[in-house]
């Protein structure tokens, strides 16, 4: 932006010069004048002295004609040169009142249809964002400025999700479908949205979004999952078998999601009655992790009983949102709480899908699991361990 407003200003500057040199040219104009007005009167003055002269005997007519002409011929030397009078009648106020005008109206056109914003962002990311907190404020600048675009409001969508933030990213995801129509994509993930915001209940909204989106595309993936999960907890088991295979097939091989939704498929034949389906990838062993969560001795005086305390574990090298977690405050530490695949986030992101994991505790007064003022981090640790874990919180929050 600094490069951009110097050359701004030299541009300004320009244009101002065509509004000064007038003002400087009509000082000049002024000099000349006056000085020719004096050349008049000295020439005026000269001509009365010859005639008294001549008036009292002393020259005779040959010698006061001779220096009359003498006398004209001084005028038109010293006037030569002078540049002829031009006519204005702009004056001097306008063009000084033009002066000032002219860069504020520049100005507040520009701030007012101008792009200084867009420009700001673009620089902006030119660098990577250095949390998930970073890059959804990016995202929330970028619909902003751009409150038509589709495609910013669906990464704002997706940022929301993986901040734990269901309600949100329903009404973004929602602006969304309004802007580029109802597209099964957009549907599918609305739809998730709004699931996880009423707490992972189904809704007869929810239902008419995932029939919509299936309907115009059979293979949607975030609408196979939902159908699935919803089969599974109305006990319709064959019918959640259906649904997750029909995901499965959609999934690259080396997926992280396949092992987990292997696992639900073979659960729901379980109690079917039936023998686990034969799957190409074993079911993962459960994870459960133990952990005691401490607050420092210097940080009693600076929390409060009621802070909410988030104690979550998610994937070393994998995304940043927690993988299970469980919610406390600071009155109830020091704890002793079991993170587990049933404390998953999402069904599709399990403990047991990655082999090492980092435990977080996290204080947030304002009951944010994604940012708080002090925090306890662990190092990364294999997700099968068996021996309770330490962590103390106490480090501001970055």
């Amino acid at each position: 932006m600094i490069e951009f407003w110097l050359s701004a200003g030299l541009l300004l500057l320009a244009a101002l010069s065509f509004l000064l040199i007038p003002i400087l040219r009509g000082r000049r104009r002024q000099q000349e004048e006056d000085r020719t007005a004096l050349n008049v009167a000295l020439y005026q003055e000269r001509i009365a002295e010859l005639a008294a002269q001549q008036a009292a005997g002393v020259l005779d007519e040959a010698q006061l004609t001779k220096g009359r002409d003498e006398a004209v011929r001084e005028l038109l030397a010293d006037t030569e040169g002078a540049e002829a009078p031009r006519q204005g009648h702009l004056g001097k106020a306008l063009p000084l009142l033009a002066a000032v005008l002219v860069p504020l109206m520049a100005l507040g056109l520009y701030l007012h249809f101008g792009a200084a914003d867009k420009v700001a962002l673009t620089q902006e990311f030119a660098e990577a964002p250095k949390s998930m907190e970073e890059m959804t404020t990016r995202l929330e600048r970028v619909v902003q400025a751009q409150p038509d675009s589709a495609e910013a409001l669906y990464f704002l969508g997706r940022a929301y999700m993986a901040e734990q933030r269901p309600a949100d990213a329903a009404r973004t995801f929602e602006r969304a479908v309004a802007l580029a129509g109802r597209q099964p994509e957009l549907l599918g993930q609305w739809a998730q949205a709004l699931y996880f915001a009423a707490d992972k209940q189904w809704s007869p909204q929810v239902q008419a979004l995932t029939d919509e989106a299936l309907k115009a595309d059979p293979n949607e993936v975030t609408s196979l999952g939902l159908r699935g999960i919803a089969a599974f907890e109305g006990e319709r088991y064959q019918e959640a078998i259906d649904y997750w295979k029909r995901l499965l097939a959609q999934l690259p091989e080396g997926d992280t999601s396949r092992a987990a939704l292997q696992g639900g498929i073979d659960r729901a034949a379980e109690r079917l009655g039936a023998a686990p389906a034969q799957s190409a990838e074993p079911a993962p062993v459960a994870a459960r992790l133990k952990v005691r969560v401490e607050l420092a001795a210097a940080l009693k005086d600076k929390v409060k009983p009621d802070d909410t305390v988030f104690i979550f574990a998610r994937a070393s090298n994998g995304p940043p949102m927690p993988l299970a977690a469980k919610r406390v405050t600071v009155a109830q530490l020091p704890i002793e709480v079991e993170l587990s695949d049933a404390d998953a986030m999402m069904p599709q992101m399990k403990l047991s899908q990655f082999a090492e994991v980092q435990l977080v505790a996290r204080v947030s007064r304002a009951g944010q699991p994604t940012h708080g003022e002090w925090i306890g981090q662990g190092v990364p640790l294999p997700s099968a361990t068996q021996a309770t874990q330490r962590l103390t919180i106490d480090s501001p929050d970055q």
